[in-house]
């Protein structure tokens, strides 16, 4: 029977299996895992062991620390990834309209709920529990008796004991006075200030992103770009034109929504972003609690019809000083990838975490584990309807070949691209098993650019649900004088068996493209390795 509109359920037999032994996995979720690498996820050994638990994207965050510390930990991972013969895309995290109060002498500020406390733009002022100095001269302008104003380290540690709530009494020239609503101790040396549903007149892409990306993100060719705060359109095109302008026309941009002015443009958003970021540490501060869950629930809908990847973040804080998640984040976990989510990035858990790679394991077996009761049949005709008649032709054969896959039982999809687009668009129909997407080269490349262009079109599949990137060849050296199509196959089904995924007599589909027109095969896998 089906349970809700998203959740396929067969009793009692479901449940049954609820109390039996775990089955151990061959192959990792379907649901892509994004790791933060930081202080307990930076070492050569941890990388390695992340990636091998179900790490699909590394994230860098450069609200931190500087490009010579994110540089030794790329280093690092470049290491690990080539010690287990792995491919991992690089996701590069902008800072943003990020507001910041420096407590230059790192000693804890206690404030006392009902007490008052003056946010100002004069950093000549020493924090304390009665002034609190900002790297923002405008706020006084912005705000308005009643509104909420956010101060903690919640965006490092993933803790909200560390936060500060405030409500704006008044404003006095360029200061703001503030009712404490709760006791808190802010403890570090930086912490963000957000103010809840309030336009911040600082740009998007700041120039402390734009000298990061030139440099490190240039020299490393990233091959994502997180967008903090993105609030319309316009800033996805600016990062865009300079991306372009800087040799990283490659390099995708994922939207980073995470307030109520980026979810009031998020259609716009959505058609000029390469994917969706669904930010839920900032949004939780910035709507009603009771308003997240349909943030979260309408913005992977609209990203699942548009065939564009969604990522949900903050999903298991507890693990970062545990070793289990709660209950409620376990459900939490499960209800993303229900609700059609591509990945789950993993924040403070893996960046200073005490168990980073149980993290990502645990994460990625509830995501296993909730895949299993995906309601793939409703998703589908969902997107069939939203794509509607006559469907181009790009959309049929898509849409026919995980029909198709359903239809047989097929073990794989096994997909030849260049760009990485004809993997997307078969995952945009959401088939239950893996998507084998051999990227080739582009008839007339340059064979000495070739690893670079491929590399960055196939990493850039490891965020996309159930999409695994394999570099393919024209090199008939390499391909032993097979055709494309029979080297692409002998590629896929190699793989497949090796990580157990194709076992003899399974069949597997086969989508590839054959001049101006796509074409469906169904083969069957012989007996023999």
């Amino acid at each position: 029977m089906q349970g809700g509109n998203h959740m396929l359920l067969e009793e009692p037999v479901r449940l049954a299996s609820v109390l039996a032994p775990a089955k151990p996995k061959v192959f990792p979720s379907l649901t892509k895992i994004v790791g933060t690498l930081g202080p307990n996820s930076r070492s050569v050994e941890v990388i390695e062991e992340c990636l091998t638990a179900g790490m699909s994207v590394a994230r860098f965050d450069f609200s931190w620390k500087d490009a010579t510390y994110h540089q030794e930990t790329l280093d690092n991972l470049r290491k690990a990834a080539r010690n287990l013969k792995k491919l991992c895309p690089i996701m590069l995290d902008t800072v943003g309209p990020e507001i910041q109060v420096h407590n230059s002498t790192g000693a804890p500020i206690e404030l006392k709920a009902g007490n008052h406390v003056t946010v100002t733009p004069d950093l000549s002022e020493a924090p304390s529990a009665e002034i609190l100095p900002i790297k923002f001269g405008d706020l006084a302008k912005v705000v308005t008796k009643g509104d909420t104003l956010f101060i903690g380290q919640y965006l490092f540690t993933g803790s909200e004991t560390t936060s500060l709530w405030l409500e704006v009494i008044e404003t006095s020239g360029e200061e703001v006075i503030c009712l404490v609503k709760n006791t808190a101790t802010l403890a570090g040396p930086i912490f963000t200030l957000h103010v809840s549903q309030v336009h911040i007149s600082m740009p998007t892409l700041s120039e402390y992103d734009k000298q990061v990306i030139s440099t490190w993100g240039l020299q490393n060719s990233v091959d994502i770009i997180s967008l903090s705060h993105t609030r319309s359109s316009e800033d996805v095109r600016e990062l865009r034109a300079f991306l372009q302008s800087h040799d990283l026309q490659d390099t995708q941009i994922y939207a980073k929504v995470e307030n109520a002015e980026g979810l009031e443009h998020f259609d716009e958003i959505l058609q000029e972003a390469d994917g969706i970021i669904i930010s839920r540490g900032d949004l939780g501060i910035d709507l009603p609690p009771e308003r997240v869950f349909m943030s979260q629930k309408t913005g992977i809908h609209k990203c699942n019809l548009a065939g564009k990847p969604v990522i949900i973040t903050r999903v298991v804080d507890s693990m970062i000083d545990n070793l289990r998640p709660t209950r409620a984040e376990a459900t939490d976990v499960a209800n993303a990838v229900l609700d059609g989510t591509d990945a789950i990035l993993l924040g403070a858990e893996t960046l200073r975490g005490q168990y980073p790679v149980d993290a990502v394991s645990t994460v990625g077996r509830i995501c296993a584990e909730a895949e299993t009761v995906y309601n793939q049949s409703l998703h589908f005709k969902k997107v069939v309807r939203h794509v509607g008649e006559p469907m181009a032709h790009e959309e049929s054969v898509a849409s026919s070949a995980v029909r198709s896959a359903m239809k047989v039982k097929a073990a794989a999809i096994v997909v030849f691209t260049f760009s990485g687009r004809a993997a997307r668009l078969i995952a945009k129909y959401r088939p239950p098993m893996p998507v084998l997407a051999v990227v080739f080269p582009r008839e007339g490349s340059d064979p000495s650019k070739w690893r670079s262009y491929g590399t960055t079109q196939a990493r850039q599949c490891f965020s996309v649900r159930g999409v695994y990137p394999l570099m393919g060849s024209t090199d008939e050296a390499e391909t032993g004088g097979l055709t494309k199509e029979e080297y692409g196959i002998k590629l896929a089904l190699n793989y497949g068996r090796s990580v157990g995924i194709v076992k003899p007599f399974d069949r597997v589909i086969i989508f590839e493209k054959i001049g101006d027109s796509s074409v469906v095969k169904i083969i069957e896998c012989e007996n023999s390795q």
